[in-house]
């Protein structure tokens, strides 16, 4: 019987710990996505790019076009968003963060932009991987 209780007790020990683990995980993740957001409504794209990986692997899809690396990607965006009107406000919404290890998380999410004249939205799934950087997007696949 004492067996069964260590044996209980050091799963929900377990358990504890991989929940504070995944906690910690998600707001550092949140925190990535916050500073993102704020330095796109701040109109400093590049500020919104220290969210992902910088690498020539990094991968970001958005309609039927696979963007490779991150400065292609920064490219892509500078040329979509090349004026403050264009870029309106920022916000996301209906995050859903699955952390898969200590150094892998997918997150699902919604995207908006309020402008003067439209307000574009839309879904995202996105691979987030710790790097020593911090935790960093490697794929972004954004509809």
């Amino acid at each position: 019987m004492k067996r069964l209780l260590l044996g209980t007790a050091f799963i929900l020990l377990l358990a504890g710990v991989s929940l504070a683990q995944n906690s910690a995980t998600e707001a550092a993740i949140r925190k990535v996505m916050d500073e993102q957001a704020a330095a796109w409504n701040n109109g400093d794209i590049e500020g919104y790019m220290k969210g992902y990986w910088v690498s020539d692997k990094l991968t970001f899809v958005s309609g039927d076009t696979v963007t490779r690396g991150w400065q292609a990607t920064l490219d892509r965006y500078k040329k979509g968003y090349n004026t403050r009107e264009k870029m309106g406000t920022l916000t996301f919404s209906d995050i859903e963060i699955t952390v898969l290890s200590k150094d892998a998380a997918i997150v699902l999410g919604s995207w908006h932009l309020k402008r003067a004249k439209d307000e574009p939205h839309g879904k995202f799934t996105l691979v987030f991987r710790k790097l020593k950087e911090g935790w960093r997007i490697t794929l972004d696949h954004t509809s």
